[in-house]
């Protein structure tokens, strides 16, 4: 297929001393332009623009970095460096168009193969007080949307950068809505772009008055420091990048990406959600046999009886793991505990051999504590042990010590073939690419917090973006604010390829409910998947495939609604069997779910009808 890359010069631009630089996607709808000026003082001063067919998505917006690379001589001469000064002494030199055009396989993930395909802009930049200092822009544009960073390339002198600040804007259109969140773990609220009172977390879903989707993100944070969005102060209807502390760059390395998702629906913004991993690099664990995702539950008792209970629920119900949760080695919150050491009234060897006969797999969770005094220590420790996972409680996140630190972590974990689990409020931006031994990550409001059905159907939309994230369903505990099948979609709904299930309950909770059948059978990775539907914060209906089965999630929020399942995502000539697990006020189950098997093929569309904070879900087999 032809690309068309357009590069232009603007020719009232020229007159203005200003260059003008467009790059196209490889569909051509979505239009990355880069402009490049000076003001009366003739300092440098740099913006870009994002359209799609047409629609402006991000209008002219500045793009702007603080430095205070105060040991450098020309900095040293110069007193009081003013803010954007390092931008405003840059040259744009060169300009080069490539493109990429590639398919790679995961090691796990939504689908069984992701396409990399775009066109690349790279700005080359010389400072004009030190040509020494040297700096590109690099931009990538897909048919998914548009990312850039700010890049330093070796040069032979070693000079590293200290960025101070982010400033790139991100200028939208009027009545732009943002679902703003203001930390990880909180509710996204529907809001305008002003008069907001925290930052808000990334991803930043948007909604354009065109009717166009947008979202805001970053993607490679592993040497860097976590970026959030704010409004600015004296620009209407315009985003800004706020960096949580300063970072020292040597050259040959750069800034995360910037990155703007584009769509035309919702459910198309959420399918779109392989960029963030496109922007990554590959995996750097070469065998990854042993990284094996699949759905766990945890021993609350930290008792032998509780644990051997739930190890023989596991293993009837095709389960694969189980958590020891924190006080298994003492107090978490302090250095004194020692992470090597069983501090209860706990025989783990005894369990662990158990759980190995049933195949059963134990994690462990330890605090960031221990983590910090004795990662290198305790984790071949586990390796020894036979246990295969550990789960990462309250991280500290956003500085650019502890974000090296964490990735330091997870190497060593990988080095003794151990999976992580990260809780609290960690989200990734597409690393779990690189590091798979990272089989899901929490940053999300999940049932720990017991929200509402609107905050399930908006979290696929917001939160959902950034791929995996672990929600902790829950099943059988009086809070749940949701209906039990709703609680059954979940597993579909919410893509996390270690699926923690019965988070409050215990296995004795169990009384033979027959649609404990769906947990069983729903797989935790997979080959496709499809938003068939869905509205943010309204509802949505997910279908994902697992080899020729297929498996169907669809939520409401607080309000009862009637949804057209469409089955035309099956393959063609064939006959299914659907079973549905739906809500049913006359069953004699003390969960209310029914079951029903019914034929469909690909010309087969069916209602249903979803209660009040309901749902429904399907397994999908070939007659």
């Amino acid at each position: 297929m032809a690309i068309l890359f357009l590069l232009t010069i603007n020719l009232n631009a020229v007159a203005k001393q200003e260059q003008v630089k467009s790059l196209s996607s490889p569909d051509g709808k979505i239009k990355f332009t880069f402009y490049a000026g000076k003001n009366r003082k003739k300092q440098s001063l740099f913006f870009y623009s994002v359209s799609k067919e047409q629609q402006d998505v991000i209008k002219k917006s500045r793009m702007d970095l603080d430095l205070d690379n105060h040991y450098s001589e020309w900095a040293l001469a110069i007193k009081n460096v003013p803010q954007g000064y390092w931008m405003h002494g840059l040259t744009l030199t060169d300009s080069q168009i490539t493109s990429h055009d590639s398919t790679w396989k995961p090691v796990y993930g939504e689908r069984a193969l992701v396409r990399d395909n775009y066109a690349a802009l790279k700005l080359s930049f010389v400072h004009q007080q030190n040509p020494a200092y040297t700096m590109e822009i690099r931009v990538r544009v897909y048919n998914e949307g548009v990312a850039f960073q700010y890049f330093f390339p070796d040069n032979p002198t070693g000079i590293y950068y200290r960025v101070m600040a982010e400033n790139t804007e991100f200028a939208l259109p009027p009545n732009t809505y943002a679902w703003h969140t203001p930390w990880a773990q909180a509710l996204a609220t529907r809001v305008p772009l002003k008069n907001w009172e925290n930052e808000s977390e990334r991803p930043l879903t948007l909604e354009l008055e065109s009717g166009l989707y947008a979202a805001l993100a970053e993607a490679n944070v592993k040497d860097y420091v976590r970026t959030r969005f704010s409004l600015s102060i004296d620009k209407k209807n315009t985003v800004i990048t706020k960096m949580h502390d300063p970072v020292n760059l040597i050259t040959g390395t750069g800034t995360p990406w910037r990155v703007v998702m584009i769509a035309d629906s919702a459910a198309q913004l959420l399918e779109n959600n392989d960029l963030l991993l496109n922007l990554n690099e590959p995996s750097k664990i070469a065998d990854t046999d042993w990284i094996k995702p699949g759905k766990i539950v945890r021993d609350m008792s930290l008792t032998n009886e509780g644990a051997l209970a739930w190890i023989d629920f596991a293993a009837e119900h095709n389960l694969q793991y189980l958590l020891f949760d924190w006080k298994w080695y003492g107090p978490s919150f302090t250095f004194d505990s020692d992470a090597g050491k069983v501090a209860i009234d706990l025989d783990m060897e005894k369990i662990i051999k158990y759980g190995k006969e049933k195949g059963i797999g134990i994690w462990l969770y330890v605090n960031q504590q221990a983590l910090l005094k004795q990662d290198e220590e305790i984790f071949p420790i586990y390796k020894k042990w036979g246990v295969v996972g550990v789960k990462y409680g309250f991280v500290q996140l956003g500085s650019h010590r502890w974000t090296a630190w964490l990735y330091d972590s997870i190497k060593r974990a990988a080095d003794n073939k151990l999976m992580v689990n990260i809780h609290d409020e960690f989200r990734f931006s597409g690393e779990q690419r690189t590091w798979p031994n990272v089989v899901t990550v929490e940053g999300i409001r999940g049932n720990e917090e017991m929200p509402d059905a609107n905050n399930n159907t908006t979290l696929p939309f917001t939160r959902g973006l950034a791929g995996m994230g672990d929600y902790t369903i829950c099943y059988y505990d009086e809070r749940i604010k949701t209906t039990h099948a709703h609680q059954l979609a979940l597993a579909v709904v919410m893509y996390s390829p270690l699926q923690t299930l019965f988070w409050y309950d215990e296995a004795a909770d169990y009384a033979g409910e027959k649609e404990i059948e769906f947990f069983a059978k729903v797989p935790t990775v997979w080959d496709d998947s499809k938003i068939l539907a869905g509205d943010i914060g309204q509802f949505i209906v997910t279908a994902r495939r697992s080899s020729s089965d297929w498996y169907l999630g669809a939520i409401t929020n607080k309000d009862a609604r009637k949804v057209t399942v469409d089955f035309s995502f099956l393959e063609a000539n064939t006959n299914y069997i659907a079973r549905i697990y739906y809500d049913d006020n006359t069953s004699s189950s003390k969960t209310k779910v029914s079951m029903r098997d019914v034929d469909v093929n690909n010309r087969s569309k069916i209602d249903i009808e979803l209660k009040a904070s309901g749902g429904v879900a399907l397994w999908i087999r070939k007659k």
